[in-house]
């Protein structure tokens, strides 16, 4: 090689391996995507090979480009780190997106103990139903609801599951004393909660009952399917650990709990770039999430 290689050049090749678009690397880099496709043509050039299959609407990384992209990705990640070792301005504010349910159910009642455990940590939380955009680097990183990730889109994310939950029937104390056996619920108020991935059909199916007709009350968020259980509208099919507070205050019960099958799956799960990987919030926020719900399980 005759010259050094710009690190201009390399942040474009970068941008655009990890994102697979230039148009995406451009917005990240505050570039045009002809400036961005003008540096890797230019980087192609230097190196003699070519880094990317392009296609009308797509690129993708040859094999000489996957193979650089390990290298690079893993160079600018020790130089990112680095800078933080030295610097005095180690990032302080985090900004999260959470799925709304798990947000006012789960992690706003325990963010006081992760701001007192990260002493000058600054949270900004943003609950949406639309999953983080991470190119424009409004968000840090996303606590989602059980969603499918594209091939491209896991190739530049690091993706953590906050393990499995435990859904079940739940309602108020009076209304339990009424139901014995699982064919209870064919006549009972059902609350459904229409964005699940786990519903009634697949309760009454574990359990061996044809599912009835869709009726009773429905709502598109967990936190409202909960609400309405408490006030005794009636029975919510919902994740024990969403309703866990209303739980331990006895203001929900399981019913046919020892009486029914209940349903188990990955519900939520920490999703940030890798190339927030070296943020040492992010790390923070990783390990505390797995040490609270590994408390809940063992209590």
């Amino acid at each position: 090689m005759a010259s050094p290689i710009p690190l201009s050049l390399l942040r474009a090749f970068e941008a655009a391996g990890r994102s697979l678009s230039f148009r995406v690397a451009a917005e990240e880099l505050a570039l045009t995507p002809s400036a961005v496709s003008h540096a890797i043509r230019k980087l192609e050039d230097l190196l003699g090979v070519r880094l990317f299959q392009r296609q009308a609407r797509m690129i993708a990384l040859t094999a000489e480009g996957q193979t650089l992209m390990r290298h690079v990705a893993d160079a600018f990640d020790i130089l990112h780190h680095g800078m933080e070792t030295v610097s005095n301005r180690a990032p302080r504010l985090l900004r999260l997106h959470v799925a709304p349910s798990f947000a006012t159910q789960w992690l706003a009642p325990r963010l006081p103990r992760f701001l007192a455990a990260n002493a000058g940590a600054e949270v900004r939380i943003a609950a949406g139903t639309d999953y983080a955009r991470f190119s424009d680097g409004t968000f840090d990183a996303d606590i989602v609801y059980a969603t499918a990730t594209t091939a491209r889109e896991a190739s530049g994310l690091v993706r953590i599951s906050l393990g499995d939950e435990t859904v079940m029937p739940l309602c108020a104390p009076a209304l339990a004393a009424t139901i014995a056996t699982p064919a209870d619920m064919l006549s009972r108020t059902l609350i459904h909660s229409d964005n699940k991935v786990l519903r009634w059909s697949d309760w009454f199916v574990a359990n061996r009952l044809r599912a009835p007709a869709l009726h009773g009350l429905r709502f598109d968020r967990s936190f409202l399917a909960i609400g309405a259980a408490v006030d005794s509208l009636g029975i919510a099919l919902e994740s024990t650990r969403l309703a866990e507070r209303e739980i331990a205050e006895g203001k929900l019960v399981p019913p046919l709990a020892g009486r029914s099958v209940d349903l188990h799956y990955a519900a939520h799960f920490l999703v940030y770039p890798r190339s927030n990987q070296s943020n040492p919030l992010i790390a923070r926020l990783s390990a505390w999430l797995q040490q609270e719900i590994a408390a809940t399980l063992g209590s």
